[in-house]
């Protein structure tokens, strides 16, 4: 597909990929934190292939998303969800389209799998022109401080988080960043 003048392919992560994904994680968070979390994450229980997802500019990964299995808890009543993070894109190829396309191609991946909701943590501007919205909205929460605004949810299918309500479960492999 051709965004703002530059042709993108999006499609699934495969093993070749990830030195380029790991640069690309290193290069946008500046941190070998974040770089490192998509690495131990493909190796988690909360790991949804399908879901690790690249952007390719003349041949080369210019960006990563990856999508992982998460629960809300309420009280021990678990419904599943799904975490968007980490999100990458190489600095020089941010605010070209990149990252939107790679949110939009990820979001209509994931509900053709089947899954009903994601939660980001983010910047509210930047992931409310996807329809993300504040989880208070349902009262969902953070397992840890975050601000209000930067904690938001999608509902993939219609009414999907109607009822759903506690405190998000992350993988482990998050909290150990």
């Amino acid at each position: 597909m051709i965004y703002n003048n530059i042709k993108i392919e999006i499609r699934q992560e495969q093993a070749c990929d990830y030195p380029m994904v790991y640069d690309v994680n290193l290069k946008a968070f500046k941190r070998k934190a974040e770089a490192r979390l998509t690495d131990r994450l493909r190796l988690s229980d909360a790991f949804i292939p399908e879901l690790s997802l690249v952007a390719i500019v003349d041949k080369t990964v210019v960006g990563h998303i990856l999508f992982t299995k998460i629960s809300i808890d309420d009280d021990g009543l678990q419904s599943e969800s799904l975490s968007l993070a980490p999100m990458a894109v190489l600095p020089e190829m941010q605010s070209k389209g990149v990252g939107s396309r790679l949110v939009d191609y990820g979001l209509d991946r994931a509900r053709s799998l089947g899954y009903k909701s994601v939660i980001v943590i983010g910047h509210a501007k930047y992931y409310s022109r996807f329809g993300f919205e504040p989880t208070s909205k349902w009262q969902i929460k953070a397992p840890f401080h975050v601000p209000a605004n930067a904690f938001m949810a999608i509902e993939l299918v219609e009414n999907s988080l109607s009822g759903i309500k506690g405190i998000v479960k992350y993988a482990k492999e998050f909290i150990e960043i």
